[in-house]
């Protein structure tokens, strides 16, 4: 492994718009560069993807063609938000993404000239696996990112696959959320130096506070309780999508301004909500736990479990979403009447009235503008904001999160202005090519 220097970590810190490593960070890249298998345990928000993200970095050789890392996330969201990590740390190494519902074709062209990192969800890199995509033999390193998720969602074929295709000679780095004392036998290894991150910190900042309904009135319920919320980010737990789904048409058949999120959604969905989410176009995000950790979303304020999941580590990571990082959040349990609370919630818990009323809470402060151009187009953040301040005569304070996605980019904007500067650029080109620009649906 090489030295790297330590003026090459303050560029990625600048680079990322980060003072210093907070002590995990330190404490893995340290561990990392010192012994051969790592277990990371850190709750969601910590910080955990730099970490090992330097870790990688430390590995990779500029004179190796090879594929160098593998880092395998459960969800495809956590993985383009690796590689949006990785990018932003400009280190000059090739990174691939891979993940279901992207162009095979696509990840085929780019793992033909060797990355020296591919990201990428279990089903679909063993779909490369199994095409003989890439060449493996160079792999020096492994990340399996939230690898308790991704025993949980069932990839356990998926990632023994992949370890039958190394000699098991990596380095390997796992993080969880979960304490896990022991690991399938698919890893090559037994035991792992052990960074323990996890701790009850959050539960001294967080307040739980019990909602009791009539369950015919429970989404009603929902409604006067997170409208009482006025503006502030709230996201709303669900078991089930079904449940997702059914709430979602009754927040819209009373214009209620909210999200989803939720497995069997189209991936373009589920990024422009959760996209809409960060930049202020949604404060309510109606989710199930999908969105219970790994992503990258902003502070959440309040946190709402319409329903309660069964398991008390559900229960933990959902809200692991509030109270992070010496923050105070709040945590709300709806139940209906025919409802019991799980064993696991045996304390004397605060009972909340909401308001008798519904009354909706003014409209987001910002609204989404939809661009069908994004980062192969070679558009970049700088022409966007330079078409809406310039032509769209904004002020930078007008405009909010830029997202580029590989063919679309999506733009907040305070929600007075969003139509009057939609007007105004419709018919502009970007970089000279014809564009679509319109409010998001």
């Amino acid at each position: 492994m090489q030295e790297r220097p330590s003026v090459v970590y303050a560029e990625f810190l600048k680079n990322l718009s980060f003072a210093e490593f907070n002590p995990m960070q330190e404490a893995v890249i340290e561990k990392a560069a010192a012994v051969n298998n790592l277990m990371l345990l850190a709750p969601t928000g910590t910080g955990k993807t730099l970490a090992f993200l330097v870790a990688v970095y430390n590995r990779l050789n500029a004179n190796d063609k090879k594929v160098q890392a593998i880092i395998v996330a459960p969800s495809r969201e956590l993985a383009l938000q690796i590689e949006q990590v990785f990018k932003s740390m400009k280190t000059l190494f090739k990174v691939s993404c891979c993940y279901g519902g992207h162009s095979m074709k696509i990840e085929q062209d780019s793992l033909s000239d060797a990355p020296a990192v591919i990201i990428a969800t279990p089903g679909r890199l063993a779909d490369h696996l199994d095409r003989d995509s890439f060449d493996a033999s160079g792999v020096k390193i492994v990340v399996l990112d939230e690898f308790d998720k991704s025993l949980q969602m069932g990839f356990h074929g998926q990632l023994e696959m992949l370890f039958k295709a190394l000699n098991g000679k990596q380095q390997h780095v796992l993080t969880s959320a979960t304490n896990m004392e022991v690991v399938p036998d698919f890893i090559p290894f037994k035991q792992a130096a052990t960074l323990n991150f996890l701790t009850n910190e959050s539960s001294v900042n967080l307040q739980l506070k019990l909602i009791h309904t009539k369950s015919a009135d429970k989404v009603e319920t929902l409604m006067r309780l997170v409208a009482g919320f006025n503006q502030e980010v709230c996201l709303v737990f669900c078991n089930h999508r079904e449940a997702v789904e059914r709430i979602s048409a009754v927040f819209k058949s009373n214009k209620f301004e909210h999200g989803i999120f939720h497995g069997a959604m189209e991936q373009i969905d589920r990024e422009k909500n959760l996209i809409k989410f960060r930049g202020g176009a949604h404060n309510v995000l109606i989710s199930t736990d999908l969105a219970a950790r790994g992503l990258d979303i902003p502070e959440i304020k309040h946190v709402v479990h319409y329903q309660l999941p069964p398991k008390e580590d559900a229960f933990i990571h959902r809200n692991g979403r509030t109270a992070r990082m010496h923050a105070h959040g709040q945590a709300y349990l709806v139940l209906g009447d025919d409802e019991s609370l799980p064993p696991y919630l045996d304390k004397e818990l605060e009972v909340l009235a909401v308001s008798p009323t519904l009354k909706l809470p003014p409209p987001p402060a910002y609204a989404c503008i939809y661009i069908s151009a994004g980062k192969k187009d070679k558009i970049n953040k700088g022409d966007i904001a330079g078409l809406f301040m310039k032509k769209g005569e904004l002020q930078a304070d007008d405009v909010g999160l830029i997202t580029s996605l590989d063919h679309a980019s999506f733009v907040s904007v305070k929600r007075t202005l969003a139509s009057k500067v939609v007007a105004k650029i419709k018919d502009e080109r970007i970089k000279k090519m014809k564009v679509k620009i319109e409010i998001a649906n």
